[in-house]
C-alpha cells in the first residue's frame, strides 16, 4: 500500500489492536509482529490539513501556512492554561468553541513513571494508549480545556507531566497504586484547587484504574530513533507496537512524528 501517513488508530483490547493509516485506509498491524515489515518514504510530504505538498512538516504533519494559522497548532494546545480566547486573539474562535469549550479530563498515568495529563472527554483511552501508558486513572472532569490546564499545572509541580519515551519503550515500568497517588496529590494541592471555580470541576472519586497491554514480542534494551529524513528505507522484523511507536530490532519509528509523509508499506 502507498499513501500519506497518519497517526495509527488504536483500539483498547488485550492486547491493544493497532492499524496503520495511509490515505485514510487502515492496515491491521498486530498480525505482522514477528515478521519483516518495510516502510519506504517516497520523498513526498503532504499537509494533513490542506493536502498540499510541502518540503517540510511542522507540528507532526502540517505545512508552514497551516501551522501558522490553525488554532490546533497554537502554543495554547501545549499549554492550555495560557488560553487567550477571552482576549479575542484566538486564531479560530468557532473551532475553539467545538474543541476547547468541551468537557476535559485531568488524569494520572503510568508511562515512564507517574505523570499527570489532560485530554478531551472523547479521547479516553486513546490518549493513554498514544502515550504508552500501562495504567491510567481519570481524577477530574472539567468544563473547559483551560481549566484542565490550570489543574494540570498545579499537580505538575509535584509530579512529571511528560513521558521519557526511551524508558517507556523499554517496557520495564512497575505498576503503581494510582488511587493512593491521586489522593496524595489532591491533598497536597487542596488549597490551590479551592481557589479555582468549583462549578467547573468534578472530582472523580469513584473512577477505576484502567490497565493497558501492548502487542510486544521483544522490548528493546537500547532505544534509538529511526528517521525517514535520514533513512528513507526502514525495514526489519517488527517486534512490537507501543504508544505511536513501531519497535524494530534496530530502532523505533515514531509514526505520529512523520504525519503527512508519503510511504509505501509492505510486509
Amino acid at each position: 500500500m502507498q499513501g500519506r501517513l497518519e497517526k495509527m488508530v488504536a483500539t483498547h483490547d488485550t492486547p491493544i489492536r493497532y492499524e496503520l493509516v495511509l490515505n485514510h485506509q487502515r492496515v491491521p498491524l498486530n498480525q505482522f509482529i514477528g515478521q519483516t515489515v518495510t516502510l519506504q518514504h517516497t520523498g513526498n510530504i503532504y499537509c494533513l490539513h490542506c493536502n498540499m505538498p510541502t518540503k517540510k512538516s511542522f507540528n507532526q504533519g502540517y505545512c508552514y501556512s497551516c501551522f501558522s494559522r490553525l488554532a490546533k497548532c497554537d502554543m495554547c494546545m501545549m499549554k492550555p492554561e495560557i488560553c487567550h480566547y477571552n482576549a479575542g486573539t484566538c486564531r479560530e474562535p468557532n473551532w475553539a468553541q467545538s474543541f476547547c469549550f468541551q468537557p476535559h479530563f485531568v488524569y494520572l498515568s503510568n508511562t515512564s513513571g507517574l505523570k499527570v495529563g489532560i485530554t478531551r472527554h472523547n479521547q479516553l483511552p486513546t490518549r493513554w494508549i498514544d502515550q504508552g501508558a500501562i495504567q491510567a486513572l481519570p481524577i477530574f472532569q472539567v468544563t473547559t480545556r483551560k481549566m484542565s490546564g490550570l489543574i494540570e499545572t498545579l499537580i505538575a509541580r509535584h509530579v512529571a507531566d511528560k513521558t521519557q519515551w526511551q524508558r517507556m519503550l523499554k517496557h520495564q515500568i512497575e505498576p503503581l497504586d494510582l488511587i493512593t497517588e491521586r489522593d496524595r496529590l489532591v491533598a497536597i494541592c487542596a488549597d490551590e484547587l479551592k481557589q479555582l471555580n468549583q462549578n467547573e470541576i468534578t472530582f472523580l472519586s469513584d473512577a477505576n484504574v484502567v490497565d493497558l497491554n501492548y502487542p510486544i514480542d521483544i522490548a528493546p534494551t537500547k532505544v534509538s530513533a529511526l528517521n525517514f529524513d535520514k533513512t528513507p528505507h526502514i525495514s526489519g522484523i517488527l517486534h512490537g507496537i507501543k504508544g505511536q511507536y513501531l519497535i524494530f530490532e534496530k530502532g523505533v519509528l515514531n509514526v505520529r512524528k512523520f504525519g503527512g509523509y508519503e510511504v509505501i508499506f509492505s510486509a
